[in-house]
């Protein structure tokens, strides 16, 4: 019986590999067969097709509809594109360090925001400066992305950047250029790099905030040396912002969050097909501080290794996470080099933080040619923190303390960033031409008289927008009528429009203190660039008020991570 039993296995074995075989040979077979189609089909295009082909068209558009199918972040990068990756990998590139912008209006490129400490700032460049020419090229009706290439270049080389600085409160017609000065600034490229912590500072209750921007290479430097500025001022507990961080590098996190956790701690793992690119991220010095009160501030922007960050602190529990659920990208890339000097930047693994989940949110289908699924809440797993808290994973990083940011309306939305809306900008360079100092951000606040004034600007100017309530009103009423039912409810319909009667003024007023905080930081930024307007903000941020109310309660704090 015993040897029956035995031959069954062998057997059963031997089935085994036979299949493992046929299948290797079966996707090889088609890997061959699909690419000798893929070659012909060109071939035969290449030499049939009613036009000449641009074979750096056809294929590489080619080779992006088959990437496009897997995921969104397995990226070719050919030759000319080698600074978009670099760009990525550093967050540094050559050029002038400033925002730019198209003025649909004018139908120019405008200079939105200089970086502080940047050539384009100090050249003497200035937020609503009209670019007229690049080193003798007229720039008149390019798109953003032209402007854009020629700004930037080799780091050491100048140009010539013609601009048109307009005089503060003219009315302009639509195409026609303002009336304003005319200059010439000599800019010298060099590498910009957007700062890797654009503010920090020490409150006089003893708590520290920093804001990190990304990971990139060598930030966890910055942000170790800002950390013992502030512990060296008395810091007694910390606010680390990521809200809108989208990641980087992933042993930056590690070597973040091992600033917090003693040595020989495992913070995530990397998991993927070939087991030579597997890895384990060990914390591999002693931290600075491991029992200083950390709040995390997270939000639906704040990926990859911001999340790696979070979600080891919360695992760990060495931080409470306060604002909304992260992005929920589990996956780590890597790149590998391509002929003609090109490179492929592909998914490589999953990774997964210390109490063992991904926290990936999207199902990528490669049968549906796309990435479209969420993993539904019911599907995620349970998984337990260092002190037995529970977490789950496949939806991001949920916070401890929920806390959403205030809504933004119709109207603030339309004023603060929609194309065609130019009014704000107008008035912020008005106000900076008749202002040549500013108070300290946090000092800094619109009178009611000076809002009064935009107020006036904004109804005198063409601003329109749309209201959702007159929207979803006028489809209910197709609808009604559709059915059958307006006739009799046609009175509620007509007292209802009326009630909702588009008011600019009205609107205006209602949304007045968001409006002054929004364009508060507009101005502030002008003088102070981001560093001023995220310190303006915290003041009125809902979000680090409740960082800041939790800290002050210790026995809640404890609470909340099982201490």
């Amino acid at each position: 019986m015993k040897r029956i039993l035995t031959y069954l296995l062998l057997a059963l074995t031997a089935l085994r590999v036979v299949a493992q075989e046929k299948s290797v040979n079966d996707h090889n077979f088609d890997v061959a067969k699909n690419l000798d189609v893929f070659t012909a089909i060109y071939k035969q295009l290449d030499m049939l097709y009613v036009d000449t082909l641009d074979a750096n068209v056809v294929l590489v558009n080619g080779i992006n509809a088959m990437l496009h199918s897997l995921d969104p972040y397995t990226e070719y990068y050919p030759e000319d594109k080698m600074g978009d990756l670099q760009l990525l990998r550093t967050g540094t590139y050559a050029g002038v360090g400033s925002v730019i912008r198209k003025n649909l209006k004018l139908n120019r490129v405008i200079i939105s925001e200089p970086y502080e400490g940047m050539p384009a700032a100090e050249a003497g460049a200035r937020r609503g400066d009209i670019i007229l020419s690049i080193d003798g090229e007229d720039m008149a009706g390019r798109e953003v992305s032209y402007v854009s290439n020629h700004l930037r270049g080799e780091a050491g080389t100048s140009f010539i950047l013609e601009v048109l600085r307009p005089n503060a409160g003219q009315t302009v017609a639509k195409g026609k250029l303002p009336q304003g000065k005319r200059l010439k600034l000599k800019v010298t490229r060099r590498a910009i790099q957007q700062p890797t912590i654009p503010y920090y500072g020490l409150r006089a209750d003893g708590i520290g905030y920093l804001n990190l921007f990304q990971f990139t290479e060598n930030c966890s430097r910055d942000v170790r040396r800002a950390l013992v500025e502030m512990k060296r001022q008395g810091m007694r507990a910390l606010v680390f912002d990521l809200r809108g961080n989208g990641g980087g590098s992933e042993q930056e996190a590690v070597n973040i969050v091992n600033m917090f956790v003693p040595k020989g701690r495992l913070i995530v793992s990397n998991r993927g097909k070939l087991k030579q690119s597997n890895h384990d991220y060990m914390t591999t010095v002693e931290p600075l501080d491991s029992v200083m009160p950390v709040v995390v501030l997270v939000d639906d922007d704040t990926a990859s290794a911001s999340e790696i960050t979070s979600g080891a602190l919360q695992d760990l529990d060495r931080a409470v996470i306060i604002g909304t659920r992260t992005y929920g990208k589990g996956l780590v890339q890597m790149t590998t080099e391509l002929p003609y000097n090109g490179q492929l930047k592909l998914t490589t693994n999953k990774y997964y933080i210390p109490s063992g989940r991904c926290i990936q949110a999207i199902n990528y289908h490669h049968d549906r040619g796309g990435y479209v699924e969420h993993v539904p809440d019911s599907l995620t797993k349970v998984f337990y923190t260092l002190g037995g808290r529970e977490v789950r994973d496949g939806g991001g990083i949920k916070p401890d303390i929920e806390v959403k940011p205030d809504s933004m309306t119709n109207i603030v939305g339309y004023l603060m960033y929609a194309d065609s809306a130019e009014v704000v900008n107008d008035y912020v360079v008005d106000y900076v031409a008749t202002h040549p100092t500013l108070p300290q951000p946090r000092d800094f606040h619109l009178s009611d008289q000076e809002f009064d004034a935009f107020k006036q600007r904004v109804l005198q100017s063409t601003f329109t927008y749309d209201r959702s309530t007159s929207t979803y009103l006028d489809n209910l009423e197709k609808l009604a009528r559709f059915e059958g039912y307006y006739d009799d409810a046609r009175e509620e319909f007509e007292q209802l429009r009326r009630k909702l009667k588009h008011d600019t003024a009205r609107d205006l007023d209602y949304n007045r203190q968001t409006l002054k905080h929004m364009l508060e930081s507009e101005i502030i930024a002008c003088y102070y660039f981001q560093r001023g307007v995220i310190e303006h903000s915290l003041d009125w941020d809902p979000v680090m008020r409740e960082a800041l109310r939790l800290l002050g309660n210790q026995a809640e704090y404890d609470a909340i991570l099982g201490h």
